[in-house]
């Protein structure tokens, strides 16, 4: 390994090199550092805090409007009519707290799934935290580690950045001694050392470090369309209300505080305070599900992203396979000595301090011969798909050896390659060892080397993938088996494990998008993809109406991790992948991805029910206020009211709905599908009821006739909404047709009970009106069947 002479130090400004201590700080000067604040004190984010959590849940629009008209309500109206605000209460209140349960759920994956680099201090490598981090401390890299603070290479073995996430440059850059390091950048091959020169907010990327592993609450579809949502309903209430203050003021004849209450009664149903609500609470329920099954969602929205996938793109190695192998056999070729062979595989192992799985299995298998001396290293690299190193052999002799694909180091027509084909149909994986006749560095080092040897690997089958995959084919997700190998040894390992479909070597896609993206759409498996091939398959499929998730745990995934719409890591991948991934797989268990599917799905697919519940309220509060205006009357509900109906056929089924079981894979366009039901359900809802009223009001007179007149209205609104919720909570299972009935029945209660008939101002005078009113509500109810089927075929979604 390169290194620059003890004792040295590096100018911060300038990165030509000057002595630097490569040992590393002492435990004083790392103490010293810490006193004078040159620590790398950038704080790791996975969530909000309390006081962000309790802000965003209190202070929102609808608090402020509903907690004014709460607080008008205690003063002029009896405290059954001020219920609506202790529920708004309690509604925030349970979001806070599934919200800070999410966060602690959160933050102690943060840790288990934060980067940890390796530090020198005192002459000794030990892993620390990246918060630990001094400056001018000596940090050990390799390939798949993250850069995590800005320095400067103080050794290097072959050392190659990407720093693509940074400048958008993809090929890897080469570095040198003295060459600048920057944060957010990732080793893809080689090693070193670099010294910190910026930690903390100085560092060049520490945005972009936040950013990627910050737990967000923005950015999804589900969460845009709600807020475009809430803006048109704020447009809506303005006048309305405005309109129905004024009417209400005119038209009383019970008194002012009578007119106030029913004015606010026309108000607080037209907000959907419940909807943000029930989509946060489902949210955070999702990410301490996923947390139990050690699964770091690092952006909310991941969890929406996934239940939308239709096309799974899977790295074979660590993904479909586990990340050991074994060597099966060795091969000589053209003669060569299986001893001598032994020995050139041990000192390859022991010229690589950073070995790959493959290289791992060879050095597990061939002992290190210690009479071999390394002259000069190349490490292995996904672009290359081989490494090479140049040995002085024990007996005086020189020679360089390269170990790598032999369909990439030989030419096409070598008889090697038959052997090597035929082995690669059993699933094996084969490396070629070769003799090369040119220097490391000579960029045609490939060109004329001697075949020696075929090592054959076995590579160990993870035993949950085959299930995991079946579960894709059944819920329509196509799976995509993208890796670095061999083609043929791809295919037959995804036919072991069911996948079915033409392979194809990446190396003869065609380079245009839209022509890369056909040849995607027809086959399954592809091998020998370069990582900017796999950034650039991600890309087509996208562009061919397709959301891709890529998984994947190895540098070369990294590019194509940050471009898909979902990128899943393992736990035990590079720093790399898990930085820029929104899923990380803390159990390295392939078989936890359906779980995630499978809570995306319940969350998006619930809450667009839900939000149809709600947004039928909003429609008809409004269309009702709309109504009472035009016709110069009283409005016919008091708070209290409202707030009964609400609770029995929104708020309690809809938390009961949003938690439920769910595999209908997400769709697009979430506002036109839930405006789609809302609006024509909620005008069926205001115009019976209204009916309802002005029939009422004709048949009833004297004293108390507004309460029967009330009562009436009431009774054909709960029966439509009753309706709405019966259509909504389809398919039906036992628990849906139980939710629905208990709710029909307390509302029976309470017309039925003395005291909560006195309690809720609901009493049905009569037979006739009553059984108008029932009428009324089942007509509509008819209407309402015929409405939403005619909306199905007219507006698909």
């Amino acid at each position: 390994m390169t290194h620059i002479d003890a004792g040295a130090e590096l100018d911060p400004v300038h990165p030509a090199p000057m002595p630097v201590r490569t040992r590393g700080l002492t435990a004083a000067e790392v103490a010293e550092r810490v006193a004078r604040g040159d620590v790398n004190d950038v704080p790791v984010r996975s969530s909000r805090s309390l006081g962000e959590i309790v802000r965003a849940n209190v202070f929102t629009r609808f608090n402020a409007i509903i907690g004014v008209l709460w607080l008008i309500m205690l003063f002029v109206a009896p405290f059954q009519d001020s219920l609506f605000g202790y529920v708004i209460i309690a509604n925030t209140g349970i979001g806070i707290i599934q919200e800070w349960r999410a966060k602690k759920t959160l933050d102690s994956l943060a840790v288990i799934g934060e980067a940890r680099p390796t530090v020198r201090r005192d002459g000794t490598a030990a892993e620390i935290g990246t918060s630990e981090i001094v400056l001018d401390d000596v940090i050990e890299i390799g390939p798949g580690d993250k850069i995590v603070v800005d320095g400067v290479c103080v050794e290097t073995d072959g050392l190659e950045i990407d720093e693509s996430l940074l400048t958008g440059e993809a090929d890897p850059v080469v570095k040198r001694l003295g060459d600048p390091l920057m944060s957010g950048s990732f080793v893809v091959a080689g090693g070193g050392a670099f010294q910190a020169t910026k930690v903390g907010r100085e560092a060049y990327a520490v945005q972009l470090a936040d950013e990627a592993s910050r737990f967000t609450l923005v950015h999804s579809e589900m969460r845009t369309g709600i807020s475009t949502i809430l803006k048109y309903v704020t447009w809506m209430m303005v006048p309305t209300a405005v309109g129905l203050v004024i009417s209400q003021l005119v038209t009383t004849q019970h008194g002012i505080k009578d007119s106030v209450a029913r004015t606010v009664g026309g108000i607080v149903p037209m907000v959907p305070e419940g909807l943000v609500l029930l989509t946060s609470v489902a949210f955070a329920i999702g990410v301490i599900r996923l947390g139990r099954k050690q699964v770091l969602v690092q952006e909310l929205p991941a969890i929406e992203g996934l239940a939308r996938v239709d096309t799974v793109c899977l790295d074979k190695t660590g993904t479909l396979t586990e990340g050991g192998m074994d060597v099966t056999e060795l091969r000589p070729l053209q003669g060569a000595d299986e001893t001598y062979i032994r020995k050139v595989l041990g000192a390859l192992g022991e010229a690589d301090p950073r070995p790959n799985a493959s290289l791992q299995a060879i050095i597990d298998a061939y002992p290190d011969s210690e009479d071999w001396r390394c002259l000069e290293a190349l490490p292995f690299s996904s672009a290359r798909k081989y490494s090479g190193a140049s040995f002085s052999e024990g007996d005086g002799q020189t020679g360089t050896w390269l170990l790598g694909a032999p369909d990439v180091l030989l030419d096409p027509d070598d008889p090697a390659l038959t052997e090597t084909e035929r082995l690669s149909e059993q699933g094996l994986r084969v490396l070629l060892l070769a003799r090369a006749s040119r220097d490391l560095d000579d960029p045609r080092v490939t060109a004329g080397v001697r075949p020696t040897a075929l090592v054959v690997l076995e590579q160990r089958l993870r035993p949950d993938a085959a299930d995991t995959l079946r579960y894709f084919a059944d819920q329509n997700v196509r799976a995509k088996v993208i890796s670095g190998d061999n083609a043929v040894s791809v295919g037959a390992v995804a036919g072991k494990l069911g996948i079915r479909g033409q392979v194809m070597d990446a190396r003869h896609l065609p380079q245009n998008q839209d022509e890369m993206g056909k040849s995607l759409d027809k086959g399954t498996v592809f091998g020998r993809v370069t990582p900017q091939q796999k950034r650039d398959m991600v890309g087509a499929l996208q562009s061919r109406g397709h959301t891709v998730a890529m998984t994947g745990d190895g540098v070369n995934d990294v590019l194509a991790l940050k471009d898909a719409d979902i990128g899943v890591s393992m736990g035990s991948g590079s720093e790399a992948t898990r930085a820029v991934a929104q899923i990380v797989l803390l159990d390295n268990s392939f078989a936890t991805l359906p779980s995630v599917v499978g809570e995306g799905r319940r969350v998006i697919g619930n809450i667009t029910r839900v939000a149809t519940l709600f947004l039928v309220k909003t429609v008809y509060s409004v269309l009702l206020a709309v109504l009472v205006v035009c016709s110069q009357v009283e409005y016919p509900f008091l708070p209290r009211h409202l707030t009964l109906l609400s609770t029995l056929t929104i708020g309690v089924p809809a938390f009961f709905l949003a938690l439920a079981p769910n595999n209908e894979r997400a769709r697009p366009h979430f506002v036109r599908r839930v405006m789609r039901y809302s609006i024509p359900g909620g005008a069926v809802a205001a115009v019976a009821t209204f009916v309802t009223y002005l029939i009422a009001r004709h048949h009833y007179s004297g004293p108390g006739s507004l309460e029967a007149e009330t009562s009436a209205a009431t009774l054909t609104l709960f029966l439509i909404a009753m309706w709405v919720l019966a259509i909504v909570a389809r398919p039906y299972t036992w628990w849906r047709i139980g939710l629905v009935a208990a709710m029909g029945v307390a509302f029976v209660c309470v017309l039925g009970v003395p005291w909560l008939q006195h309690f809720f101002a609901l009493r049905l005078v009569g037979e006739t009106i009553p059984w108008v009113a029932v009428g009324i509500a089942a007509v509509s109810a008819a209407a309402l069947e015929l409405l939403w089927k005619r909306v199905d075929r007219r507006f698909p979604a």
